[in-house]
């Protein structure tokens, strides 16, 4: 009990946080996507780009400018990583050999940030700074974007197949969104203790009389990008769990609120980009009620799950740290595999049977509950349109979802999406349970080696970034393959997102109908809860049952 009701208090004052600052952000974000006013210190980016800001692009336009990024975001990064040992601030690290470096440019360009490395001790202070903190800004802001043309493809009137500027997109979404939100929250955690600074290692006496070399380094400013943009790479080995990233309760709980409140904002701004503010509370709704399930059952699996002995009054401790205590990290758990941030405060290895596998059901969902940094958004508006489907279907008529139908080139579009990380992950997981680089990476033996297995290729697919330590997953096997699962799985389900978005906006916008599916009401948040879970429940439930589900009994 003395652990339940601090974890309470901490849940009503991240609620009451998020309830005052979603409808003010995401009214923000709605403005800032379909405003037409550009900064002038955005007028020099786009001189220096040369991209003209105005010029709508078709979604074909839109889609390429994002890959060609990304390509070059991933040969930048590749190329730091591999000429890091000289470089300025490198600490003496010498440079990543090639399948690391591979795996670490794709891990943050694809917002992912798997590292298969111990941060303090791999990279330099430059390259954190200006090669995987820079990644952490764009691409959040890529999946932003990304969200944004979907909803302004079913938001077009204009019938051209036109959803935006991606550049206008980016620019926007850095400058006004993630940098300044960014530099607030860095100031809060240095103000709660996390360290920022330049140094290399300071040696300290222990209370032992012993000396320890401590690393420093620009921590503050890398954590408050890797929560607010879902990202999750960490500057040291235990990422959240350090208190040098970390340090207190209040931090922990403000972690938690950065991770959340840009997935929760961008459903309020979907709903005014609309022009239906009832259709973001629906879509919104859902992600809540689905996170508080997940909070709830990881909490409880946690606390009082099978597997305890009666004398494990506190829950769980191991792989916990004390200053959190088992509900605390829980709470963090299920945001974090909500989300498609993958930082931990906590060893995920460590979770009992029940908590580790409802970790992995967060990200076999989608990440929706409430996703990424855009990609929560769009993960969840896809299975929306399968839900109309579905009802359109049943009562026999062609569905529309906001005036918008649902043909054959549609729903072709949307089932692509929904089997293409599946696919990634059952495929991965074959691969690497049958080949014996991969069985070698694996601790333990029975189901949990095969959740350590599993963990890792959903983590890769859904471009989370957890993972079960256990796992020794810095290896040229393991680091390829996941690489090639977290390339595939960030950019082919955007493709068909957009691919979708540009269908809706060559449709003409229809006025509701008799008997068309209200999309805002209570009856549509069960089905489209019901639809996220089956749709999972119904592809992943044989792999749960010889994993999480046989370890708890």
């Amino acid at each position: 009990m003395s652990e339940v009701l601090p974890a309470i208090g901490q849940v009503l004052v991240l609620v009451a946080a998020l309830a005052l600052a979603v409808p003010f952000l995401g009214r923000y974000l709605a403005h800032l996507y379909t405003s037409p006013r550009h900064l002038r210190v955005e007028q020099v980016l786009y001189r220096g780009l040369r991209v003209d800001p105005d010029a709508d692009q078709h979604w074909r336009t839109y889609t390429l400018s994002v890959l060609g990024f990304s390509l070059v975001s991933i040969l930048a990064l590749f190329g730091l990583g591999r000429l890091q040992q000289h470089l300025p601030l490198s600490l003496g690290f010498p440079a990543l050999p090639a399948d690391g470096a591979w795996n670490t440019a794709v891990s943050f360009v694809t917002n992912t940030n798997w590292q298969w490395y111990s941060g303090e001790v791999t990279i330099g202070h430059l390259m954190q700074m200006s090669g995987l903190t820079v990644q952490n800004f764009v691409s959040a802001a890529v999946g932003m974007a990304a969200a944004a043309a979907f909803a302004r493809g079913l938001a077009s009137t204009k019938r051209d197949g036109r959803v935006g500027n991606f550049w206008a997109d980016l620019v926007r979404g850095v400058l006004r969104v993630l940098l300044p939100g960014a530099f607030v929250s860095a100031l809060l955690l240095i103000a709660l203790g996390a360290i920022q600074n330049l140094a290399g290692t300071s040696p300290v006496t222990t209370l032992s009389g012993g000396t320890q070399q401590m690393t420093g380094g620009p921590v503050a400013s890398q954590e408050a990008i890797k929560v607010l943009g879902t990202n999750g790479g960490g500057f040291y080995n235990v990422n959240s769990a350090h208190p040098f990233e970390n340090p207190t309760a209040l931090s922990n709980l403000l972690e938690i609120f950065l991770l959340l409140v840009i997935p929760f904002a961008m459903a309020w701004a979907f709903g005014l980009i609309v022009r239906d503010r009832r259709q973001g509370i629906a879509v919104l709704s859902v992600m809540a009620l689905l996170l508080t399930v997940s909070v709830g059952l990881l909490t409880w699996a946690e606390m009082a799950g099978p597997g305890l002995a009666p004398a494990a009054a506190g829950g769980a401790l191991e792989g916990k740290e004390v200053r959190f205590g088992p509900a605390a990290s829980a709470l963090f758990g299920a945001a974090t595999t909500g989300t498609s941030t993958g930082a931990v405060n906590s060893m995920h290895d460590s979770f009992t049977g029940p908590g580790g596998g409802v970790a992995m059901f967060n990200m076999m969902l989608g990440e929706i509950a409430p996703g990424g940094t855009g990609s929560g958004l769009y993960g969840m508006l896809m299975l929306a349109i399968v839900t109309v489907f579905l009802c359109g279907l049943m009562v026999g008529r062609t569905p529309e979802y906001l005036g918008k139908k649902i043909g054959q080139h549609e729903i072709v579009l949307v089932a692509l999406y929904v089997l293409a990380t599946p696919i990634l992950v059952l495929g991965g997981a074959a691969i690497a349970l049958t080949a014996s680089d991969g069985l070698a990476g694996l601790q333990e033996s029975g189901p949990h080696g095969l959740s350590e297995a599993v963990y890792a290729v959903t983590s890769a697919a859904n471009n989370n970034g957890s993972g079960f330590g256990g796992l020794t997953s810095g290896t040229p096997f393991w680091n390829t393959l996941l690489g090639l699962l977290m390339l595939a799985g960030r950019f082919l389900p955007m493709i068909f997102v957009l691919a979708l978005a540009g269908r809706f906006a060559t449709q003409q916008h229809l006025p509701p109908s008799a008997g068309t599916l209200p999309t805002h009401r209570p009856l549509f948040v069960a089905l489209l809860s019901g639809v996220a879970l089956v749709v999972v429940g119904l592809t992943y439930v044989p792999v749960l049952a010889l994993g999480p589900i046989v370890e708890s009994l």
